[in-house]
């Protein structure tokens, strides 16, 4: 179970926090759109409210019960050492991507994860085993700190749901109102997102979104593309 006890987090563990979650950080977030390029391709999103459901759902049947209940494990796992459950972790994240965009995005990521680490934090960054994946090499960054496991997890998905409120600006296209709306409702949802990720055990976690992975693969011949996924 991950450790969520409420804590007072110091000024330079919140930035730490910030700076994770941050666009700007050079780990290349901003050119994926996790098939929502291809969604918009198929008219399956066409304006903000179909933009703005599509994200949401993906934050709940996706990321909500993948990805954050995966980093949450990791943190704990980072934090005591357990190098046999962080390799277990790992390898349940790239199995569970069904397409080579999938695959190549949280490989990618997460090489950009550790050599960003090695140039502001090198003790962390040698703590890696060889390659990571995105969600694995977030925990480890976060791991350092003395940011509670919810704490972080919320973080790290307000980081993920700023990436696709620009992936649907500039796919859709939408104005910047309109994304700054979608942006505040994923806000509002983050929480119960995170309370359900650190709900689920090994046995709950789960990666099935048909839809999503077939998109993923009709993306990957899309004749015009701005993104990479």
């Amino acid at each position: 179970m991950a450790n969520t006890t409420a804590t007072t987090i110091t000024d330079a563990d919140l930035l730490a926090l910030v700076w994770l979650a941050s666009p700007a950080l050079p780990v290349g977030g901003f050119s994926y759109s996790e098939g929502l390029e291809a969604a918009v391709e198929r008219g399956l999103v066409s304006d903000e409210a179909t933009a703005s459901h599509w994200i949401t759902d993906q934050l709940h049947l996706a990321l909500g019960r993948a990805d954050l209940a995966v980093t949450a494990q990791a943190i704990t796992a980072w934090r005591a050492d357990d190098a046999a459950r962080i390799a277990a972790l790992n390898n349940w994240v790239l199995q569970s991507r069904e397409t080579s965009e999938m695959r190549q995005q949280t490989e990618q990521m997460g090489r950009s994860m550790i050599e960003w680490l090695k140039s502001v934090r090198p003790a962390d960054a040698a703590r890696a085993p060889g390659h990571l994946c995105y969600p694995i090499a977030c925990a480890l960054a976060v791991s350092s700190t003395q940011a509670t496991v919810r704490q972080s997890i919320v973080t790290l998905a307000f980081g993920w749901a700023e990436n696709m409120a620009q992936a649907a600006i500039k796919s859709v296209p939408l104005g910047q109102s309109a994304g700054q709306r979608i942006l505040q409702r994923l806000a509002s949802e983050i929480p119960a997102a995170v309370d359900h990720a650190l709900s689920l055990a090994d046995d709950d976690r789960q990666a099935f979104a048909p839809m999503l992975a077939i998109l993923s693969a009709q993306h990957e011949t899309q004749y015009s593309r701005l993104f990479r996924s």
